[in-house]
């Protein structure tokens, strides 16, 4: 949407009177301005609407200061109100309500011209709205100059479109896109952050209780092995009693001893070799064995699992 002036053939009362009424656009559809541009009034009645929308009245100020000095910071007091709007045969008519500066002015026919400021579509330069208006006497010179000032279609400030990364001859619209765009980037970026991805996290509640089931296999495991162990060791020592390897009284020495590392290994080589210890010892008729390979059963079991073996191997024997 741009903003334009407009001077017209609105020529107030060359005899001084103060008119009630005056005309702010001319018929359309088709408006043709002194310096060659063209606007259309498809429908006045928009204009209309628009003006009782505003709920308020239009200023008509000297030489358009509204949109010049007041910008400035400048005063631009107002030379009347428009207060009303109506379509006579498809030109716009404003009631106006003259301050006395204006109508003194107009009396002595300082003023002759109404120049209408009013803003227009950039797509198809439908008017569509009325800003303010001026006391001019130089219509047509003047609102070149102001339009070409007060163009809205202005290039975008270079610094503005580098920070927007939209091209340099960007206009307004495109600023507002890419404005929006970011606006909506960072409400993904947030609602990203607040909430994660299920797949990459877990609740608290969630982890911790398959944090504690692994804790409990890993524990059931450890018994189950412990208990296989157990089993395995509880069996060599059952075979070596029933074989009468071993005897009672050393049950709890060998069990101990296949608890260690390696003491399963060493005693399954052990009772591979030892002797059966409660069969008939065979001396009956025979010498008196060798007193050097012999030792006493406490001493015997003093030995390494490894000693013990290497002593049955050679021949050693126990005495009570």
């Amino acid at each position: 949407m741009n903003q334009d002036t407009f001077s017209l053939n609105s020529v107030l009362p060359a005899d001084g009177s103060i008119p009630e009424w005056i005309e702010l656009l001319p018929p359309g559809p088709d408006i043709s301005g002194r310096d060659g541009r063209a606007w259309i009034l498809p429908d006045p009645n928009t204009v209309i609407r628009a003006f009782a929308a505003n709920q308020a009245p239009l200023p008509i100020d000297w030489e358009h200061a509204s949109e010049v000095r007041a910008r400035q910071g400048l005063d631009a007091p107002a030379a009347g109100w428009i207060t009303d709007l109506e379509s006579r045969g498809g030109a716009i008519w404003g009631k106006v309500d003259w301050t006395e500066p204006a109508a003194q002015q107009i009396g002595a026919k300082q003023y002759r011209y109404i120049s209408p400021v009013f803003l227009y579509s950039a797509k198809n330069n439908a008017i569509i709205a009325l800003v303010s208006a001026g006391l001019t006497n130089q219509p047509n010179l003047k609102m070149t100059a102001l339009n070409r000032a007060e163009d809205v279609s202005m290039s975008l400030p270079a610094a503005l479109c580098n920070a927007l990364s939209i091209p340099p001859n960007a206009d307004e619209s495109a600023a507002l896109s890419a404005i929006v765009k970011l606006q909506n980037d960072l409400a993904v970026a947030a609602n990203r952050a607040e909430t994660p991805p299920l797949e990459r996290f877990v609740p608290r509640a969630d982890y911790d209780a398959t944090l504690a089931r692994a804790s409990n296999a890993e524990a059931k495991l450890a018994e189950a092995e412990k208990a296989q162990q157990k089993a395995e060791i509880d069996g060599l020592i059952d075979a070596a009693l029933k074989a009468k390897k071993i005897v009672p009284a050393t049950a709890d020495y060998y069990r101990a001893m296949c608890a260690t590392g390696g003491g399963v290994d060493a005693f399954k080589e052990f009772v591979k070799v030892a002797p059966a210890l409660l069969q008939d010892s065979g001396l009956e008729g025979k010498s008196v064995p060798d007193q050097s390979k012999s030792m006493n059963r406490a001493d015997f079991f003093a030995l390494s699992p490894a000693k013990q073996a290497e002593f049955v191997k050679t021949g050693g024997a126990i005495i009570e």
